[in-house]
C-alpha cells in the first residue's frame, strides 16, 4: 500500500455551546467527605472543564457510523467488557467507507491471500478549552465554573431512594474547537461534507454522559474553515488569520452542508 501523499490542510475553528448541563467525567483525584459523585473531567493547571478531543471525535464517529449502516464488527475492548465499532475488513471495503476513511483505522491482520492494510486518519480533533468570556462568567459559582444538579434512583420495590450529586458545566457555556482535516487524495475533499453531516448528528444527539436524561445538548456555531495547500507549508504561508475562510457566512454544519458545493469549489480552485 503506497504511503499517503499530503494535498493539504483543511483548518476548521468555532465554538461549542452547551444548551443545556453538560457532563463529560472525570476522575475523583481526592477523596472528600461531601463531594462531588460524578465530577466533570478539567484542566489541572487552570482547573477550568473542557471538551476532550476524543469525546467530541468518538461521538461523531459513533453517529456516522450508525447514519451510513456500518456494522458494529470489531471489538477493541475485552471479552468482559466489549466496546465494538465498525472496521473494514478488506481494501475493497475501505475504499467506499466514509467512515475509516475518515477517522482511520489500525493495521488489520490479512485475510488469507490478502496483505495487510491500514487507513490513516484524516480528522484530527483538538481538546476544546472554555473560552474565556464564559470563564468569566461562570468563576462565581459555588464550584469553580461548574454547578451540581442531584438525582436520585428510586429502588422500584422498595420506593427507597438513592441521591447522589452529578457536577456538570452549565447551559449557556461556551467552548473553542478546533478540528483539522488532512487531504490526501482528490475524493477526500468530497469526503469533507461527511465531517459536518456528523457534527449535525451531534447536535440532534448529545454530547457527554446522561444524554438520556436531558444533559449535552450542544450546538456548533461561528464555524469558519481555511485552506492551506501542500506549497503553503513549503513557503510558510500557512497564518488563517491572513487568509479568506472558504465558507464565509455559512457558519453552522446546516448551512455548511447546504452550501457544501460552493465551498468544495473554492478548496479546490485553491489546491489547483
Amino acid at each position: 500500500m503506497e504511503a499517503p501523499h499530503l494535498l493539504g490542510k483543511v483548518i476548521i475553528r468555532g465554538k461549542i455551546e452547551a444548551k443545556t448541563g453538560l457532563h463529560i467525567g472525570g476522575s475523583q483525584v481526592k477523596l472528600e467527605i461531601g463531594g462531588v459523585d460524578l465530577p466533570i473531567v478539567r484542566d489541572p493547571l487552570t482547573n477550568r472543564p473542557y471538551i476532550p478531543g476524543s469525546s467530541l471525535k468518538g461521538k461523531m464517529r459513533s453517529l456516522l457510523e450508525k447514519a451510513k449502516g456500518k456494522k458494529p464488527n470489531k471489538n477493541i475492548g475485552t471479552p468482559e467488557h466489549p466496546i465494538r465499532i465498525h472496521l473494514c475488513d478488506n481494501p475493497e471495503e475501505l475504499q467506499g467507507c466514509e467512515v475509516c476513511k475518515i477517522f482511520g483505522m489500525p493495521s488489520s491482520p490479512p485475510e488469507k491471500g490478502q496483505k495487510a492494510f491500514n487507513e490513516p486518519t484524516r480528522l484530527i480533533v483538538r481538546d476544546a478549552p472554555l473560552t474565556d468570556e464564559s470563564a468569566g462568567e461562570l468563576e462565581g459559582l459555588e464550584l469553580p465554573y461548574s454547578e451540581v444538579k442531584w438525582e436520585n434512583a428510586i429502588d422500584r420495590m422498595t420506593s427507597a431512594a438513592n441521591p447522589r450529586q452529578v457536577e456538570r458545566v452549565p447551559a449557556g457555556a461556551e467552548f473553542e474547537f478546533e478540528l483539522i482535516y488532512n487531504v490526501f487524495e482528490e475524493e477526500d475533499v468530497e469526503r469533507l461534507k461527511h465531517v459536518f453531516e456528523a457534527l449535525s448528528l451531534v447536535e440532534h444527539d448529545y454530547l457527554g454522559g446522561h444524554g438520556s436524561r436531558g444533559y449535552g445538548q450542544v450546538v456548533f456555531k461561528d464555524i469558519r474553515m481555511w485552506w492551506n495547500s501542500k506549497a503553503d507549508y513549503e513557503s510558510g504561508n500557512i497564518d488563517v488569520a491572513k487568509k479568506a475562510a472558504v465558507n464565509d457566512g455559512y457558519d453552522t454544519p446546516a448551512k455548511i452542508l447546504e452550501k457544501f458545493d460552493e465551498i468544495k469549489g473554492k478548496i479546490e480552485l485553491g489546491r489547483a
